[in-house]
């Protein structure tokens, strides 16, 4: 094969092969002699191959064929065609090509299977366009462009329209505007779109004042998705459809507006050609027992690692794959003994808590089996079940016998119980701190009157069971039906309102995706008519008796110098106006916007009010220096010397929370708020504290002390059990039902800074809010009104309820594991 159904003469060509001796050749499927052919009509398409050979199979041919096969396949860069005589004048062709491509259609093809780096290509001597040969390249990764998907570019999701917030309300009817991403456009397009609509109800037969949701779902979906090419040319007609249209408007419309008002119906899909795989067609069709290198990626590292157990390979297979296959299980199982099975192998590195990136990264470390060296780890139980925890001993008792030294910095008493020696610093936090209050064996360090921790783990200082729980009232609750997201098995839960539900469950049990995945998404969603698109589920019941819904995360309060925990709760506007109200600020006619480091008048113009430059470094991480004008301080001059009682807008910024609470106790506004970050356990951090300094759970308690303060601080109501009752007070959220979902609020935390952070937690339930918290540590459990426990382990093996109800009847669950040592913990701790 030389050409492949393409238009010209292809005189040059055909010319040359008369000069390099060839006599026959065959054209769109006649043979012809090459001296005897006619000129080819330029204007048609024309297949041309050309006769290498002719010759009857006989062993003393071998030679000769062999020969001709190399001819032909230089001469078509691989490719091939053996035409065999087979009942008379009948001929059948049979492709052959040396490629890993499809014998039959030369572009389906590809490189050289490695696991390299990409490079670029090297045309073969004596080949014609197109015929080339590639070192090996990196096919199976999705950061190369010869491996990543060509539609997502390795990304595996597409910013798409989505059905749900193109139509947010399909309660209304289509002249009633159910289409919410065609009203509000101005007369030109509004006109057009009514036009539209009224096309597609006469060609449909559709009426235009009934509900969308009553609508037939076949002319729902010709109304959405528009008539593809062939339907059009049956029906005689075409019409575009919504999400088509918007789409084109999307990829054509110049104008920013346009775009940032459109940008409000995409949400993340799945990319349609790789199915979010991330690889393209040529990477996924190698495959290993059946299956592609995407599917076992998405395998948890559980059902990875019992793959390539059972995974058989014969003879030469064998050999070159015994060491690969080795050094899988190893690593899998390394994986597997810090306990993090239930992983997905292709889950994102951002999406893991620090607890998971550490655990994993002292997986590493086990298979290294190096002595003498120094871990430290912080915190390496955050995110793990009680149940997981003993495993972790097991690990890191095991680096203690490869003589190497393991620091750990924990709140976890079963970790600090089973350490051969404690260090314990105190008393308390910030400038209160950083004392040694304690050290020795942890026999010796129990005794210690000094010591706080030495006092919890004794048994001296507890967090008591509640006396009394608030019983659900279930005509007041948030039903899920039907949960399939994840691992997720058609799973169906209540939750009651008004109470303190902790949701509970192994590592990897379906906790996240539960309430963060299926459950925030669809109240976010009904409440204000935007958000991602929730985890597949059947229904929900109940949503409207919730009036609004906050996540309080443990992602960064902001990610720039000029982000403070200040800010975050508004109390910093209240310090500027108090600043402007000074005899020096009204003499030198400042307001309250010349103490703000966000724009020009009073702050530093070197480093634009950050207290730092920023330094790029390019191949390296940036890096910032404190700035040499306002040595940090983030204003200018003149703006400092204004000030309140001796101290700077500077100073105060630089205060910790506890000093400026006491600073400023005469104002009752700025006190509440300084009060509320006082309240969980935040006394030590500064004003000003850059947030990208704070931990995840430092970030968490910020956002939990803006939420506390907006809920208002005085006029609480007691509220009978089991009622979700709604109390007068002033905030954000006054005269509302609020569903707070907080995850691990205890990360970070000492003992005694969880029993204020229950306390602030059942403050919010007092005034008739909901708290789902999803938490291991079994103090927060015990204390809570309804327990959820999913699992029973993680991963595919998870997603079930396995218990459900107040913590001592979860105790009571034999099939459960948080079950089995909440019982120890409500044995332990008597109450009040």
């Amino acid at each position: 094969p030389l050409v492949s159904d393409q238009r010209g003469g292809h005189k040059a060509l055909l010319e040359r092969m008369i000069k390099e001796g060839f006599v026959r050749v065959r054209v769109n499927g006649q043979i012809h002699l090459l001296e005897e052919l006619a000129p080819l009509p330029a204007n048609c398409k024309h297949t041309i191959e050309v006769v290498v050979d002719r010759l009857l199979a006989k062993p003393e041919m071998r030679e000769r064929l062999a020969d001709s096969v190399e001819l032909a396949t230089r001469l078509s860069g691989g490719r091939l065609i053996v035409s065999a005589e087979s009942n008379g004048d009948q001929w059948q062709d049979t492709v052959f090509s040396t490629a890993l491509a499809c014998a039959e259609h030369a572009e389906v093809r590809i490189d050289e299977v490695a696991p390299g780096e990409a490079r670029p290509k090297r045309a073969m001597p004596g080949g014609e366009a197109g015929r080339e040969h590639s070192l090996p390249v990196a096919l199976f990764s999705f950061n190369s462009p010869v491996g990543a998907c060509e539609s997502c570019f390795g990304l595996g999701t597409a910013l798409e329209f989505d059905e749900e917030l193109v139509v947010p309300d399909p309660n209304r009817s289509l002249n009633d505007g159910a289409i919410a991403a065609w009203r509000h456009l101005g007369r030109k397009l509004n006109a057009a779109y009514r036009q539209m609509i009224a096309e597609y109800c006469e060609r449909f037969d559709v009426r235009d004042d009934i509900l969308f949701r009553n609508i037939p779902k076949a002319a729902q979906r010709m109304l959405m998705r528009g008539l593809s090419a062939e339907e059009a040319r049956e029906r005689g007609f075409s019409f575009e459809g919504v999400l088509p249209n918007l789409k084109r408007r999307w990829q054509t419309t110049g104008s920013e507006s346009a775009k940032q008002r459109l940008h409000a119906f995409l949400s993340e899909a799945p990319c349609e050609r790789c199915k979010g795989a991330r690889l393209n067609e040529r990477a996924l069709c190698v495959k290993i027992d059946g299956l592609s290198i995407a599917d076992i990626s998405a395998m948890t590292i559980s059902s990875a690692r019992a793959f390539f157990d059972q995974l058989n390979f014969q003879g030469e297979e064998a050999t070159i794959a015994a060491p690969l296959l080795a050094e899988l299980r190893r690593r899998l199982g390394f994986l597997c003994e810090v306990g993090v099975t239930y992983l997905a192998l292709d889950r994102a590195s951002a999406t893991l808590s620090g607890g998971e990136f550490q655990r994993i990264r002292l997986a590493t470390q086990i298979g290294s089996r190096l002595s003498g060296v120094c871990y430290v780890l912080d915190e390496p139980t955050i995110g793990l079940h009680p149940r997981d925890t003993e495993r972790l001993r097991t690990i890191l008792r095991r680096l203690t016998e490869l003589d190497n030294t393991v620091i750990v910095v924990e709140h976890d008493e079963e970790i600090i119980a089973g350490a051969d020696y404690i260090i314990d610093v105190g008393p308390g936090a910030g400038e209160n701190g950083g004392h040694i209050v304690a050290f020795g064996t942890p026999a010796e360090v129990l005794k210690s009157e000094a010591s706080s921790t030495a006092r919890y783990l004794s048994g001296r200082s507890i967090i008591p069971v509640p006396k009394e729980r608030r019983m659900p009232d279930w005509k007041n609750s948030v039903e899920l039906r039907g949960v399939t997201a994840h691992n997720l098995k058609n799973l169906s839960v209540r939750i009651p309102l008004g109470c303190l539900v902790a949701v509970t469950g192994v590592s990897g049990s379906g906790k996240s995706t539960l309430i963060h995945h299926v459950l925030h998404r669809v109240l976010k969603r009904r409440l204000s008519r935007s958000g991602l698109a929730p985890g597949a589920y059947e229904r929900i019941v109940g949503s409207a008796n919730v009036d609004q819904v906050v996540e309080i995360d443990q992602t960064p309060i902001g990610r720039t110098p000029r982000s403070n925990p200040a800010t975050y709760v508004g109390v910093f506007n209240l310090i500027r106006d108090l600043y402007s109200k000074t005899r020096e600020a009204k003499i030198r006619g400042y307001n309250a916007a010349r103490f703000s480091f966000n724009i020009k008048g009073g702050r530093c113009e070197q480093c634009e009010g950050q207290g730092v430059k920023r330094i790029a470094m390019h191949f390296l991480p940036d890096v910032y220096v404190q700035c040499v004008e306002c040595q940090g301080a983030r204003y200018n001059r003149e703006t400092l010397q204004v000030r309140y009682r001796g101290k700077s807008i500077a100073d105060v910024l630089d205060m910790s929370v506890d000093e400026a609470a006491k600073f400023f106790e005469n104002f009752s506004n700025i006190s509440r708020r300084l009060q509320s970050l006082k309240d969980v356990g935040l006394g030590y951090i500064k004003l000003g504290q850059a947030s990208a300094t704070l931990s995840g759970g430092e970030a968490q308690r910020v956002k939990l002390a803006s939420e506390l303060h907006k809920s208002g601080d005085g006029g609480r109501s007691p509220l009978k059990p089991g009622i979700a009752g709604r109390s007068p007070n002033s905030g954000g959220h006054s005269g509302t039902h609020t569903l707070f979902l907080i995850d691990e609020p205890t990360t970070g935390l000492h003992f005694a800074d969880v029993r204020n952070l229950l306390t602030l937690l059942l403050r919010l339930v007092e005034k008739g809010h909901t708290v789902i918290v999803i938490e291991h540590n079994l103090d927060v459990i015990k204390s809570a009104d309804w327990v959820i426990d999913l699992g029973p382990d993680g991963g595919e093996a998870g997603g079930f309820v396995v218990a459900e109800g107040t913590p001592e009847e979860v105790s009571a669950c034999e099939q459960s594991y948080t079950g089995r040592y909440l019982r120890r913990k409500l044995a332990e701790a008597p109450g009040p």
